[in-house]
């Protein structure tokens, strides 16, 4: 009321003047009104933040509340590090960041002067340059239109600034604004010692929860650490103990190994491979794994537990290591594909013992299963020695369990070896006495018979001879016996069957002679019997008599009857013998007797027959010296045809004359060379003896139609064996003679002897172009199977035959059925011996078409060796 009295009452003029003042009012009032609400916010910014970073934007809003604030920033100085910070910087034109900067550097500047004195600075256009000229200050950065400073202090110390300036000539700024910035300084210090105490208190609090957090961590790492340690100690712990344990095999150890694995690290899949390098063999003793259940042993190649070896050190695995290893060529593609479908991640750790790789463990995830990392790798690593040693520890107790074993079975058996040994001690002893007895009998006895040998038979004859001595009333006889056919039995049945007919006839022998008389087996077929007190001769005559017809009786041998017969030489001893041989000598000579007269027979040895012996043995010395010095002549007979006396053949042999014996027949000097087993060297002089014929003739040009042959007769001897009759003919083919010129004559009684064995022979003879003849058919026991199983190209009928002709019509019967024969077997037939006319025309008549003889061609000696001499 009063109010609207006093205005009425004033004038206009006076409210005219009152305007400004109330205006000016007005503008403090308001002022007041922002400085207060200023320092409440500041009030509220040390209450509210807790970070420096965040203050100095929410300052910079509050001083651009009372004032143009665009441009702006805060700085510190750091005495410590002598540099000043602008711990926040914003400015319209000036865009460079400016951080922390030298105090030496800003040293002349605004901002340096303001914290180097303390003072305020209030710069305008218009006194900003001799300002700056009086207090020696560089003006850096933009030109503003204003710039006010003010000091930020702590107590009487400049710890910072706050500057504000404007680049708008509308935004100015006048002494009010540097005041209210003055007075609004003092409490941003205040506020940014309480926000820097909370920082920092704050961080404190941060920091030392971090540093109990990463204790707490570290701690529960450590404990985690130690756990894993003492799970490991347990686990090698295990690991020995299995390694010490001798209970359990192989098997249970790996499976253990794997368990233990599985407890550590997780492992279900797992598995150890051996190397076995003498075989260059991989081998699995343990292997589990779900997806590939089974694997088999291998020869060391390209996979992944190969290259493990190869490398020598532990290895982690995944799909991407196997590509790589694959590019590399360290594990086939093949392997890599079959593995790295499945395969999550692979350790594989190999096992060194003495610094040799033994094998390697495994393990290996797949799909979802655990991802194994460097510590498992590691782990496994440090693990993976111990195994190696428990591994070898293991094998090596086993190994010598295994030899204890051994040992222990072979003490054993030894021991019963040895108990056993003296058991059989005595019985090994009297063994061997019994064997010495068997040696002494043995020694004087003949094995397959049982009967004395000839060591006792001498003995006991040379004991008997020194009794006749002494005794001359005594008798004593020795008869040597000597078996018929026992080398055909022998060959055809076998040997088996052969020594059957030996023990046969020893015991018919011994059925035979009294129990005195001695009964020995020289060898062979040949037994001899000694005598004592007999009587008379006769008595040893009945006894051999005995014997013979025994031993004539047939012999069953593998249910076959066999015959045989005995030839017995008998010599009684008289006092004019000195040794046992001289006896034996007699005796084979009575039996060789009785031999050639038919056999079957006895004889008593007189002084003729050792005479006989005496020259039979002269005439086998004359025969082996002539052969040696090819001295003996030959002659030719030819083989004629009947009909138009052609020459067929010409017959080449020998004759010997004996200086003081005279000619010796061809039969008997033939015997001798088999006697002497000559033979061979015969058949080579009669057959270089039938190469020199055909040479002479070829070199005298008496073959002229090449068609001229010579024959000679041949021994069976190169029959016996295919291999011999191909020496022959190559040998004829050496002396340069074609074999069609030669013929070979076989006597019909040699090829009985063994004619089952001939014919391949005889065939290879005949392949290389020899004529082959069957000489004296007819002599022996003929069999007709000869002309039709051999090759013969003619057979020669035996002169006996030809002999009794034209008287004999039972011979000539013969002799034309052989004619009749002869066209249908492919063989021509010829007359031996036709010495007369008659014979021959005998011959004719029966149409035989071949003959030789003395009628067809007088005996005329035909010097070859003469004949050679001269050509050469």
């Amino acid at each position: 009321m009063i109010s609207e009295n006093v205005a009425t009452e004033l004038s206009l003029e006076e409210l005219r003047e009152l305007v400004p003042q109330l205006q000016q009012i007005t503008k403090k009032y308001k002022r007041s009104e922002r400085i207060q609400k200023s320092l409440f916010d500041i009030s509220e910014l040390a209450s509210s933040i807790n970070e420096l970073s965040n203050l100095y934007p929410a300052i910079h809003e509050i001083v651009s509340g009372f004032m143009p604030a665009k441009s702006f920033f805060v700085a510190f100085y750091e005495e410590e590090h002598e540099q000043i910070d602008f711990v926040y910087f914003v400015d319209e034109f000036d865009e460079q960041v400016i951080k922390k900067v030298s105090a030496e550097d800003l040293k002349n500047s605004l901002t340096g002067h303001l914290l180097r004195t303390g003072e305020h600075l209030f710069l305008t256009r218009e006194n900003r340059h001799n300002l700056l000229q009086s207090m020696s200050i560089k003006d850096l950065g933009a030109d503003s239109v204003d710039w006010i400073g003010v000091p930020l202090k702590r107590g009487a110390q400049v710890v910072g600034a706050i500057v504000v300036q404007s680049y708008d000539e509308s935004e100015r700024y006048t002494q009010e604004d540097l005041e209210l910035l003055l007075f609004v300084s003092q409490h941003v210090v205040n506020c940014l010692d309480r926000v820097k105490s909370r920082e920092l208190t704050e961080k404190t609090i941060r920091k030392r929860t971090k540093q109990l957090r990463q204790i707490n961590e570290e701690l529960q790492e450590e404990i985690s650490e130690r756990q894993k340690v003492e799970a490991l100690q347990q686990a090698l712990f295990e690991i020995s103990e299995l390694s010490a344990s001798i209970e359990g095999n192989m098997d249970d150890f790996y499976r253990t190994i794997h368990e233990i694995l599985s407890r550590l690290i997780g492992a279900p899949n797992c598995y150890i491979a051996l190397v076995e390098r003498n075989k260059n063999l991989l081998h699995f003793p343990y292997y589990k794994d779900k997806v590939n259940p089974q694997i088999q042993s291998r020869p060391i190649g390209l996979g992944v537990t190969e290259y493990i070896i190869r490398n020598g050190s532990a290895e982690l695995i995944d799909k991407t290591k196997v590509q790589q290893l694959v590019e590399n060529n360290e594990i086939s593609a093949e392997i890599a594909n079959s593995i790295s479908k499945e395969m999550t991640s692979l350790i594989g750790v190999p096992l060194v013992v003495d610094g040799i790789i033994m094998g390697v463990i495994a393990v290996q995830s797949y799909g979802n299963e655990k991802t194994y990392n460097l510590k498992d790798l590691e782990f496994l690593r440090y693990i993976s020695h111990h195994i190696a040693v428990a591994l070898e520890r293991k094998k090596y107790s086993e190994d010598i369990q295994a030899y204890n074993q051994r040992l222990a079975q072979e003490v054993k058996e030894r021991t019963e070896e040895l108990h056993a040994t003296n058991l059989n001690l005595q019985k090994q002893i009297e063994e061997r006495k019994q064997a010495q007895l068997k040696l002494e009998h043995d020694a004087h006895h003949d094995s397959l018979t049982g009967l004395a040998n000839r060591a006792l038979f001498n003995s006991r004859l040379d004991l008997a001879l020194a009794s006749k001595k002494r005794y001359v009333s005594h008798n004593y006889a020795v008869i040597f016996i000597d078996l018929d056919r026992f080398k055909q039995i022998n060959d055809s049945l076998g040997h088996y069957a052969g020594d059957e007919f030996l023990k046969e006839v020893a015991r018919r022998i011994n059925a035979c002679i009294r129990g005195h008389d001695l009964l020995a087996r020289l060898g062979g077929d040949e037994f001899v019997v000694l005598f004592d007190n007999f009587e008379t001769a006769t008595d040893i005559e009945e006894i051999s008599a005995r014997i013979i017809n025994s031993i004539a009786q047939p012999f069953n041998i593998d249910n076959k009857d066999v015959y045989s017969g005995a030839s017995i030489g008998i010599a009684l001893i008289e006092n004019g013998y000195q040794k046992s041989d001289e006896v034996l000598r007699d005796a084979d000579a009575a039996m060789y007797q009785a031999k050639s007269l038919g056999r079957g027979r006895y004889i008593i040895f007189d002084k003729t027959m050792r005479k006989q012996l005496l020259e039979e043995l002269e005439i086998e010395s004359a025969f082996r010296k002539v052969l040696n010095a090819d001295g003996f002549e030959s002659y030719s007979q030819t083989v004629f045809n009947l009909q138009t006396k052609d020459e067929i053949y010409d017959e080449c042999y020998i004759r010997w004359e004996h200086p003081t014996l005279g000619r010796i027949k061809r039969g008997q000097y033939f015997q001798i060379a088999e006697q002497c087993s000559l033979t061979v060297e015969m058949d080579k002089f009669m057959l270089n003896k039938a190469c020199d014929i055909l040479r002479y003739w070829a070199a005298n040009n008496q073959d002229i139609n090449h068609q001229r042959k010579v024959a000679i007769n041949l021994s069976i001897h190169h029959l016996t064996q295919p291999s011999m009759a191909k020496d022959l003919v190559e040998y004829i083919k050496c002396s340069g003679i074609s074999p069609n010129k030669l013929v070979f004559e076989f006597d019909e009684n040699a090829l009985n002897r063994s004619s089952q064995f001939f014919l391949p022979a005889i065939k290879i003879l005949k392949r290389a172009g020899i004529t082959l003849v069957l000489d004296n058919f007819g002599s022996g026991l003929a069999s007709l199977s000869y002309l039709y199983t051999y090759p013969f190209d003619y057979v020669k009928v035996d002169h006996l035959f030809v002999k009794s002709l034209p008287r004999s019509e039972r011979n000539l019967k013969l002799i034309q059925s052989l004619k009749a024969i002869s066209g249908h077997l492919h063989f021509k037939l010829i007359a031996e011996g036709i010495n007369t006319e008659e014979q021959y025309q005998a011959l004719l008549n029966a149409e035989c078409e071949l003959g030789q003889g003395k009628y067809l061609e007088a005996s005329r000696k035909i010097d070859i060796d003469q004949n050679l001499d001269k050509a050469v």
